[in-house]
Parts: structure tokens; C-alpha cells; sequence
């Protein structure tokens, strides 16, 4: 599969997912998406506390932190499995 092809689903599962609404999926899936999402389109994170650091934002983190070890590819990968797997039910 080419990068091209990747980019292009991973961009269709944002779409779907865009369209669903936080009362639809459970915090935990709507977490690992937030982290996935991010590890593919920012890359690792670069832990910085700020002022604003409040317990939203600790989950948030630390779903991110806990897939860090993902590439860009596999995290795109892991958010399009998500998705298909929730317009699946």
C-alpha cells in the first residue's frame, strides 16, 4: 500500500469520524481516536505542562503518551481500524 493510498483512508476515517458525536462513543474509544489522531498527524509527543494542564487534559496526554512508540504510519493505521470497527456495529 503506497503512502498515498494510506493518507487518502486516513483522511476518509477523520471524515466518518467527524460526523460522529461524543454521546455516541464511550470516553475510552474516544480517547485512543484523540491519541491516534494525534501520533499521525503530529508524530511523538513533546510532553510540556502548561498552566492550563487540568485532569481533561492528563487523559488526553496520556493516551497520547501511551501509543508514542507508534510510527506516523502505524497510528494512521490504528485510527482507520477504529473507525471501521465502529461503523461495522
Amino acid at each position: 500500500m503506497t503512502k498515498k493510498d494510506l493518507d487518502t483512508r486516513f483522511q476518509e476515517a477523520v471524515a466518518i469520524a467527524s460526523q460522529m458525536t461524543q454521546a455516541s462513543l464511550p470516553q475510552d474509544v474516544q480517547l485512543r481516536l484523540y491519541a491516534f489522531y494525534k501520533q499521525a498527524t503530529y508524530g511523538t509527543l513533546n510532553y510540556n505542562l502548561s498552566d492550563n494542564f487540568d485532569l481533561r487534559n492528563a487523559f488526553k496526554t496520556n493516551a497520547w503518551i501511551q501509543i508514542s512508540h507508534l510510527t506516523i504510519e502505524e497510528a494512521k493505521e490504528q485510527y482507520i481500524e477504529i473507525i471501521n470497527s465502529l461503523i461495522q456495529k
